[in-house]
C-alpha cells in the first residue's frame, strides 16, 4: 500500500530530564550513592556521563571510564569484573527507587504542551533508560500528576537499549504509527538524540531541564541571566553536532517546531 505524505502523529518523549525530574537529578545521585557505598567516589558529572542509557550499561560504562577505574583497581585491588557489574545493578534498583521517590514532579510546561499536541491529532509516547519497576514508579507519579502517555516502553523490554532504536519502533508498533518521517523524538541526552537518528524520526532535545544542564529546577531559575545564556547555546551547539534535527530551550517550543516540521514534511522534507 503506498504511503501518503506523512505528517506528524506521534511525538515520543525521554522521561527524566524531559518530561519528569527537571534536571535528571534522581539517576545522578543514585549512581554517585552507590560506588560511594563500594569505596569508590564518582562525580556527579562522571555519573552524568552515559545518561539514557539502560541503568546496567550505564554501570558498565561508567566501570569503563579510565578514572574511575582506576579508583576501583585502587579501592579494590584488582579490576571490576561481570559479577561486580551485576552486584552493582542488583544494588542499583532499590537506590533508584528511593532516589524517584524526592525527583518525581512533572517539568514546567509539560500538560500544556501535551495538551496542544492532542488537540493536533498527536499521539504521546514514552522511552526511558530506567528498568521495569522503575519505569512503572515514574508512570504512576506522572498519572498522579495529569500525565498519561498511549504507549510506555523501558529498557527492560527490548533486545538493546539507546542508542539502539527498538524502544522506539514498539512504541510506533504498539500505537500503528509509521513511516518514521511522521514521529518526532524528543530527550535531553546525547543518547536520545542518536536513538532518534537511528531510527529514522525527527530527532529533537530540549535543553533546560536536561541531563547536560545538570541543575534542579530551582538552581536554574538561580543562573543570572548571562550565565544561562552562555551555558544553554554551549548545549544547543552540542545538540546539533551530534545531529540533532532541532533543538528547544522548553518544552513550550515543542508545538510550533512541529508545526514547521510538518510544513517541511508537506514540502517533501524527510529526517
Amino acid at each position: 500500500m503506498k504511503i501518503s505524505a506523512p505528517r506528524i502523529r506521534l511525538v515520543i518523549f525521554d522521561w527524566a530530564g524531559t518530561i519528569i525530574d527537571f534536571g535528571s537529578c534522581a539517576p545522578a545521585a543514585a549512581f554517585v550513592e552507590l560506588f560511594a557505598a563500594h569505596g569508590v567516589e564518582v562525580s556527579v558529572a562522571e555519573a552524568r556521563g552515559p545518561m539514557g542509557t539502560h541503568k546496567k550499561e550505564h554501570l558498565r560504562l561508567m566501570l569503563s571510564q579510565s578514572a574511575i577505574a582506576q579508583r576501583w583497581r585502587q579501592r579494590h585491588g584488582r579490576e571490576w569484573n561481570q559479577d561486580d557489574l551485576e552486584r552493582l545493578y542488583h544494588e542499583l534498583v532499590p537506590r533508584q527507587l528511593e532516589t524517584l521517590e524526592r525527583h518525581s514532579e512533572l517539568v514546567p510546561g509539560l500538560l500544556s504542551c501535551v495538551e496542544q499536541l492532542r488537540r493536533d491529532g498527536i499521539l504521546i509516547g514514552g522511552t526511558t533508560g530506567y528498568f521495569q519497576a522503575a519505569s512503572q514508579r515514574v508512570l504512576e507519579a506522572a498519572r498522579r500528576q495529569g500525565f498519561v502517555p498511549d504507549a510506555q516502553v523501558c529498557g527492560d523490554e527490548v533486545p538493546a537499549g539507546r542508542p539502539a532504536p527498538w524502544m522506539i519502533f514498539r512504541v510506533m508498533e504498539q500505537l500503528q504509527i509509521y513511516p518514521a518521517a511522521s514521529v518526532v523524538k524528543l530527550g535531553d541526552t546525547i543518547v536520545d538524540i542518536e536513538e532518534g537518528l537511528n531510527a529514522g524520526c525527527w530527532s529533537l532535545a530540549v535543553i533546560c531541564s536536561s541531563s547536560e544542564m545538570g541543575l534542579s529546577l530551582a538552581e536554574y531559575l538561580a543562573l543570572p541571566d548571562q550565565v544561562r545564556a552562555i551555558r544553554s547555546n554551549e548545549i544547543r551547539h552540542k545538540f546539533l553536532e551530534a545531529g540533532a534535527h532541532a533543538v528547544i530551550d522548553s518544552l513550550k517550543e515543542l508545538p510550533q517546531v512541529i508545526a514547521g516540521l510538518n510544513e517541511s514534511l508537506t514540502s517533501g522534507k524527510r529526517p
